[in-house]
C-alpha cells in the first residue's frame, strides 16, 4: 500500500524535456525550420532530367514557331513597301530564291526569306512563271506570288499595217525594244508577212515573231485562196497575192476594195494593162517606198521597170506590199461589174466607169477639183503671209 507521500512525489517528478533558460540574444536567434523531403531516386534519374529538358525545349520551340508563323503570315499578307507601280522581269529557269532576292533588292517586298517560305508553304515553289509583270503599289507578298503564278505578264504589241512592204515592216520589228535577239540576215519575199497586230511578252526574239508573222500570212493566204471564185484570171497563189497587194495600195476604203479588185480582174480578162500608180512607185523605190514629199512625175510613168504596169502587160513579178485580209478577200471574190476604170473623187474614195469616155469625164472633174484646191491654198497664202511658203510648195506638188 502506497503512502500518501509517495504519490505526490511521483507527480512532481522532472519532465522529459526540461526547459533550459536562454539569454536574450539566444531567444532572438531564428530556429532551424523543417527540412524539405528528400528527392526520390526516380526524380534524380538522368533520363528523367533529359526528358524534362526536351519537353521544355519543345514547348519553347512551339511557342517561338507559332509566334514566327503568325508574324510571318501577317507580313506575307500585309501591304508591301512599294509606293509606285513597277514592272518586274522573271527570266526563264529562275528559282524562288533568286526571285525573292531580286524582289527585295527592288524594294517590292520587305523580306526575301518570308517570301520564299510563304511561296513554299503554299506549295508554289515550282509554279512561278517567267515573264514581265506589272506589280501594283503596295502589293503584298501573297499578291505578288499569285501574280507570278498566274503567268499574266505585261503584253506588248507590234502593229504592221496593211500595205507596208517587207522592208518597212522589217524596220519596225528591229526597232521594237521589247523584242530580243538579232534580225535575220535575209528578208523574206515581198507580201509574206502578216499585216496585223502581234501581241507578245518581253523576251520574245525577233526571229520568233517573224516566224509567227510568216506562218500567219501563209495560213491566211492559203485559206482564202481555197475559197476563191473559180473564174479568176490568176495562174497561181503568187499572182493572187500580187494582185491583192496592188488593191491594198490603191484604196484604204473597205467598202470599195472588191470593186477596185473587179476593175483589175476585168482588165486582165480583156488583156488590158493594169495602169496602177503604186506599181510605178515600187518599180522605182522598191521596198523602201516613195518619200512623202516626192510626187510622181510624168517621166516616172514612162520609165520602164519590171513593175510598171503602164509599161508591162499583166501582173508584176512579185507583190508590191503585204496585203491584209480584206484585200485578199476582195481579190478572191471580187464584185461582179463591167468597170474598167477608176479615179479619185476628192473625198478619199474613187469613182468608177465602164467606158473610157465616162472615165475621161471623171478625170476632168478630178483635175478641176485639184485646181480648186491649189487656188484655195494660194488665196489662203495671200491672206495670211505666214502660210505663203507652204502654199507655194503644195502648188508645185500638184
Amino acid at each position: 500500500m502506497n503512502t500518501p507521500g509517495q504519490g505526490e512525489g511521483a507527480a512532481r517528478a522532472a519532465p522529459a524535456n526540461p526547459i533550459v533558460p536562454k539569454t536574450a540574444q539566444e531567444a532572438l536567434r531564428p530556429e532551424i525550420g523543417t527540412p524539405p523531403p528528400k528527392r526520390s531516386r526516380a526524380s534524380r534519374n538522368q533520363i528523367v532530367v533529359f526528358m524534362n529538358f526536351v519537353m521544355s525545349t519543345a514547348v519553347l520551340v512551339i511557342l517561338a514557331g507559332g509566334a514566327a508563323l503568325y508574324f510571318g503570315k501577317q507580313e506575307f499578307n500585309g501591304e508591301g513597301p512599294s509606293a509606285v507601280p513597277s514592272t518586274f522581269l522573271v527570266k526563264e529557269k529562275t528559282g524562288v530564291q533568286d526571285i525573292a532576292d531580286q524582289l527585295e533588292r527592288r524594294g517590292l517586298i520587305s523580306d526575301a526569306r518570308i517570301f520564299r517560305m510563304g511561296v513554299r508553304a503554299y506549295g508554289n515553289d515550282g509554279s512561278l512563271k517567267a515573264g514581265e509583270y506589272e506589280i501594283q503599289a503596295g502589293a503584298s507578298m501573297h499578291e505578288i506570288m499569285e501574280l507570278l503564278k498566274s503567268g499574266k505578264s505585261v503584253q506588248y504589241s507590234l502593229t504592221i499595217p496593211e500595205g507596208l512592204t517587207v522592208e518597212q515592216a522589217w524596220k519596225r520589228i528591229a526597232e521594237q525594244e521589247a523584242l530580243t535577239g538579232d534580225m535575220p540576215t535575209e528578208m523574206p519575199a515581198e507580201g509574206t508577212l502578216a499585216a496585223d497586230t502581234q501581241r507578245f511578252t518581253r523576251g520574245l526574239t525577233r526571229q520568233q515573231i517573224i516566224n509567227k508573222m510568216l506562218a500567219d500570212q501563209k495560213e491566211l493566204v492559203e485559206t482564202i485562196w481555197q475559197r476563191r471564185t473559180s473564174d479568176l484570171p490568176l495562174a497561181d497563189i503568187n499572182e493572187f497575192v500580187t494582185l491583192a497587194s496592188i488593191v491594198e495600195k490603191e484604196t484604204a476604203r473597205g467598202d470599195e476594195r472588191s470593186r477596185v479588185a473587179a476593175v483589175f480582174i476585168n482588165r486582165l480578162n480583156k488583156g488590158m494593162r493594169l495602169q496602177s500608180d503604186p506599181t510605178i512607185i515600187y518599180g522605182i523605190f522598191g521596198g523602201k517606198g516613195k518619200p512623202a514629199d516626192r510626187p510622181i512625175y510624168r517621166s516616172d510613168i514612162d520609165k520602164p521597170t519590171a513593175y510598171n504596169t503602164y509599161a508591162i502587160k499583166g501582173l508584176p513579178p512579185t507583190p508590191i506590199a503585204n496585203p491584209g485580209k480584206a484585200s485578199l478577200e476582195a481579190v478572191a471574190n471580187p464584185s461582179k461589174t463591167k468597170d474598167l476604170y477608176f479615179v479619185a473623187d476628192g473625198s478619199g474614195g474613187h469613182v468608177f466607169a465602164e467606158t473610157l469616155d465616162e472615165h475621161n469625164e471623171n478625170v476632168a472633174r478630178w483635175r478641176a477639183f485639184q485646181r480648186k484646191v491649189v487656188e484655195d491654198e494660194k488665196a489662203a497664202g495671200e491672206a495670211d503671209p505666214a502660210k505663203k511658203d507652204a502654199t507655194t510648195t503644195n502648188a508645185v506638188k500638184k
